[in-house]
């Protein structure tokens, strides 16, 4: 299993209309994409003047999958983001190989 995590600050100006986009336009096309099984949204924990941080966890079934999205979905989806809400948030992309989970009993 792969995670790709989308670590985001949006402004506080733009929060509300981000949050209301991502929950119901952004992460239902990722998962329609037919490349993600499922997706996790956090609030990052942390006081920031600059705004509110989260991040998005998709997971796939392996980086030949997620090399896929980069090469097919990534560009497009991206700059529908940047087209409705431009400078207003950053964000950085990392990888995560699962190598191991376990739940409790």
């Amino acid at each position: 299993m792969y995670i790709y995590n989308v670590t985001i600050n949006i402004e506080k100006d733009a929060h509300d209309e981000w949050l209301n986009w991502m929950k119901t336009e952004h992460i239902p096309q990722m998962l329609a994409l037919g490349k993600f099984t499922n997706a996790l949204m956090s609030k990052i924990m942390v006081d920031e003047e600059s705004g509110i941080t989260y991040s998005v966890q998709y997971t796939t079934d392996s980086k030949e999958t997620l090399q896929k999205y980069y090469t097919e979905d990534a560009a497009s989806l991206r700059e529908e983001g940047i087209k409705r809400f431009g400078n207003k948030f950053v964000a950085f992309r990392t990888e995560l190989d699962v190598i191991h989970t376990e739940k409790s009993n």
